[in-house]
């Protein structure tokens, strides 16, 4: 448990950075002079460098292990941050964010796979995982604020730096806090593994089925919630009113981590199936940007904490169905595929607002993606156990 707490402190220092940075990384830009169609690229180059790191991450984080990929990603993000906080071109903070996004690319892999081999059984699988989507939401309820403040008060430079330091000081407490020989050698060779009703227990790598993988059109879901997630981050900083107040901003971005902070407390939901719970989530979260597109009468403020709802019934189960019906010794590979399917989520979004919103509604393209992604996903083979 002590392994999940670290782990959680992590995964929060992390969160809580990159989170702070929505809100003020395109006033930012606009500062230094980069028009809306190359701030669409800065946000993307970000998420799309993470795919070399995933790959890398995958392989690396099974054979290796997780805490030596921790400490680079928390230690060496720091120190890009610090370079950020004096860049003074357009382009050089295109080449920092597309490094950042590289070097930040380990850390999500290496600590879902070490929170998975932690897991007894699949439903404490599924609330380790639950406490990771509330800690990530934890953050991101009070980093963008954080980060809008920090900015109002010491101005870009400075809060740059600041937010680097946590990180430099966060890798180092992560070689003193990780035991993972420790936690390797109580867990040894159980892995979870679903039974015909969705639920689990530890077996042993011999009693998984090899002959059946999970279908690649299912990374079609979490390219389509980050594609979606990138646009609604790519379109708040830029609403007049949010330009007229960095601090309006902020608050948008709160409102979406408070709406996942409360679907996210309702921990009755782990007893759901994981795959109901992405696709119900997925739904879900596809009317409301339809109704953003349309401009339904909900107030913004009230739409955005309905998306937080969403997310917060998503990520979590993704991660939770990912990890119940994989073998502990592929981990690192498919929390890899999965960060991989969020970072080119992440990278299309932006950009395609940013070259189609003069034409299209963002909102609309949203909920196109993700209709789009749960119209092809293969709902035959999740009636079966399945292995990777």
């Amino acid at each position: 448990m002590r392994t999940a707490i670290w782990l959680y402190l992590f995964m929060f220092v992390a969160f809580f950075d990159l989170h702070a940075q929505y809100p003020i990384l395109s006033p930012f830009a606009l500062s230094l002079g980069a028009a809306p169609s190359f701030i669409g690229l800065i946000m993307g180059v970000y998420s799309i460098t993470h795919l070399p790191g995933n790959l890398i991450a995958g392989y690396g984080v099974d054979k290796y292990g997780s805490k030596i990929f921790i400490v680079f990603s928390l230690i060496v993000a720091g120190i890009i941050l610090l370079f950020q906080s004096n860049v003074k071109d357009p382009w050089h903070l295109l080449y920092i964010r597309s490094i950042s996004g590289f070097v930040l690319a380990f850390l999500s892999p290496a600590c879902l796979s070490l929170l998975a081999r932690i897991a007894k059984d699949r439903i404490h699988q599924s609330k380790l995982m639950a406490g990771n989507g509330l800690i990530h939401t934890l953050a991101s309820v009070v980093s963008p604020a954080a980060g809008a403040v920090l900015v109002a008060k010491i101005g870009f430079t400075t809060a740059f730096s600041v937010l680097g330091w946590i990180l430099i000081i966060t890798g180092i407490l992560a070689i003193f806090g990780v035991k993972e020989k420790q936690l390797l050698a109580q867990t040894g060779s159980k892995s979870p593994i679903l039974d015909h009703h969705g639920h689990g227990m530890l077996s042993d790598e011999s009693d998984l089925p090899a002959s059946v993988t999970i279908p690649w059109l299912f990374f079609l879901i979490p390219m389509a919630l980050s594609c979606s997630q990138g646009i609604l981050f790519f379109e708040l900083p830029l609403m007049q009113s949010a330009r007229d107040s960095i601090l309006t901003s902020g608050v948008f971005f709160t409102l979406i981590s408070l709406g996942a902070l409360l679907s996210i407390s309702f921990w009755f939901l782990n007893k759901i199936p994981p795959f109901i719970r992405t696709v119900c989530g997925s739904i879900s979260l596809a009317i409301i940007f339809f109704g953003l597109a349309i401009q339904w009468p909900i107030p913004l403020t009230v739409s955005l904490f309905l998306i937080g709802m969403a997310k917060g019934i998503i990520y979590p189960a993704l991660a939770a169905l990912l990890a119940g019906i994989t073998s502990s010794n592929r981990y690192g590979r498919v929390f890899s595929l999965l960060s991989i399917s969020y970072s080119v989520g992440a990278f299309i979004g932006p950009m395609m607002a940013g070259q189609l919103r003069d034409h299209i509604s963002s909102y609309f393209i949203a909920f196109f993606v993700l209709m789009l992604a749960l119209s092809l996903l293969p709902l035959r083979t999740f009636k079966t156990p399945i292995t990777t």
